[in-house]
């Protein structure tokens, strides 16, 4: 029997609702699924941990978690703390000390729902971005100086390092050649960043010229977001630095219907260290205890981490009964227009897997 040990962090305000169902759901697969079996360890790190003890978690977080097999992750964010506090004090804290640098978002438009694109494009879109989750724009360093002052400054640093754009680089080209159009689409924006941007370009090229039978295109950034509108058919997978592929994975998941149904997967692909996945769609307080947050980013999400753990018939059959669900369309949440409360959406997805035998098969997932 596979057991696999997971680390649950529900974190700040929707978080722990989507991530419980994602648990729930779990355990219905691992009843039904021969030799599948987890062990859930719960974390109470977050915003309100930060108020209790001044950090978002545990000086020694990384150790306690480095032992799991995964990380489910919620969300993380609180209206009454900074975000560069709530942000850099657990999720990125996380991801950058375990060095989990490749970040993978498909997008999918579900069976039976509608997203803002006339139907014959939204039926169009099947992508996966991979974003670059360790330097760039995001990578931390910067500073700000004469706080207060007339001349009060703030820089925020983009890092581009050859061997970070070139290990990026070639999960993309794998991940791409892995899929049946192998098509790569490669965003930049070296038309205005002219150092750490072309640096980019120049290590990319170098990469993709070793992938025989891979077709590669490139786009700036702003051209990428009108593509992704107007041409959706024409993407596959797509590579961006950190902070482009933030902003274009989000515009992926509206396309998609709604950012409660993206999902995501922080891998560390050297398995070293345990990868972690969480759902897109952020702490959403404003919704947060009325039971109306939609699970299927968090069970999507959770199908990414079974197929990381090798569990890929177990990961095709939760994505079968996530798209039953949303092909029936009689429990939908109120992103996707339906009534359907968390509770009922999951009730459903479980009713949905106990209805499939486990030969069940989807698309791939991501």
């Amino acid at each position: 029997m596979s057991l696999h040990r997971i680390a649950v962090i529900g974190g700040d305000g929707i978080g722990p609702e989507v991530v419980e169902a994602g648990v729930e759901v779990l355990e219905t697969l691992a009843a039904a699924e021969f030799g599948l079996a987890f062990e859930f360890k719960r974390f109470d790190w977050g915003s309100d941990y930060y108020r209790r003890n001044g950090r978002m978690m545990p000086q020694d977080g990384l150790a306690r978690l480095e032992n799991f097999d995964a990380i489910y992750f919620g969300a993380v964010g609180d209206p009454e703390l900074p975000d560069d506090i709530t942000l850099w004090g657990l999720r990125l804290a996380i991801c950058q000390g375990f060095d989990q640098y490749a970040n993978v978002r498909p997008t999918r438009l579900l069976p039976g729902l509608t997203g803002p694109l006339r139907p014959d494009l939204g039926q169009q879109i099947d992508w996966v971005i991979v974003r670059e989750n360790s330097e760039g724009e995001y990578a931390g360093v910067g500073g700000r100086a004469h706080r207060g002052l007339p001349i009060e400054v703030g820089m925020d640093v983009a890092v581009f390092t050859r061997a970070g754009i070139e290990r990026i680089a070639r999960f993309a080209c794998d991940l791409a050649l892995s899929r049946p159009r192998k098509l790569l689409t490669v965003v930049t924006k070296s038309n205005a960043q002219r150092h750490g941007m072309v640096l980019w370009d120049e290590v990319v090229r170098e990469v993709v010229r070793g992938y025989r039978g891979l077709t590669v295109d490139w786009m700036l950034v702003d051209a990428m977001t009108q593509r992704m509108v107007n041409r959706p058919g024409s993407i596959d997978t797509v590579l961006a630095t950190n902070l482009h592929a933030d902003i274009l994975s989000d515009l992926a998941s509206a396309l998609g219907g709604s950012l409660g149904i993206g999902s995501t997967a922080n891998i560390e692909p050297s398995r070293n260290r345990p990868s972690m996945f969480e759902p897109i769609h952020g702490s959403a307080f404003d919704i947060t205890g009325k039971g109306i947050a939609n699970p299927l980013g968090s069970f999507w999400t959770a199908s990414l981490m079974l197929d990381h753990l090798g569990e890929h018939a177990a990961a095709r059959r939760l994505m079968v009964a996530i798209e039953t669900v949303t092909g029936r369309g009689e429990h939908l949440s109120p992103d996707l227009g339906g009534m359907a409360p968390t509770a009922e959406v999951t009730a459903a997805v479980i009713a949905a897997l106990s209805g499939l035998n486990s030969t069940s098969s989807s698309q791939p997932v991501g």
